[in-house]
């Protein structure tokens, strides 16, 4: 575990991540703002969070690509490009590896439990039961 020092550190270089994951990142340019050496960032940080700092990048990315698929009527392509990838390929492949479905069709199923076209009611529809109808856990 990381002294609060190095912690602190750490955290700078991960809230660095968080705010800048639509922009195209670096390890040397993610350990910058720790003030650590790349290598030593990446060993501190996977350690730390149990993952490593690009495995974080990609899970933020998904999430919020996540969002804007159920909430806005962005093409798959536009989305992709507003989460920081460059590549619908590299994009469509890891969407597929976190969420197990494909963008599109993540997209479908979620709006299909919606009345209202082109628009995911979060308020109306319960995480739980959109978990389960995915064939997500919630546990």
């Amino acid at each position: 575990m990381a002294t609060n020092y190095k912690f602190e550190r750490l955290n700078a270089g991960r809230d660095y991540i968080a705010d800048n994951y639509d922009a195209p990142l670096s390890l040397s340019g993610m350990a910058t703002y720790s003030y650590m050496s790349p290598y030593h960032f990446l060993r501190v940080f996977k350690n730390t969070y149990g993952e490593t700092p690009n495995e974080f990048l990609i899970r933020l990315r998904v999430e919020q690509a996540k969002k804007m698929l159920i909430t806005e009527n962005f093409s798959v392509s536009e989305i992709c490009e507003k989460v920081g990838y460059t590549s619908l390929g590299s994009f469509s492949s890891l969407f597929l590896k976190q969420v197990g479905m494909a963008p599109t069709v993540y997209r479908r199923k979620l709006w299909a439990l919606s009345a209202e076209s082109y628009r995911f009611p979060s308020q109306a529809i319960p995480a739980c039961y959109a978990y389960n109808f995915l064939g997500k856990s919630t546990n």
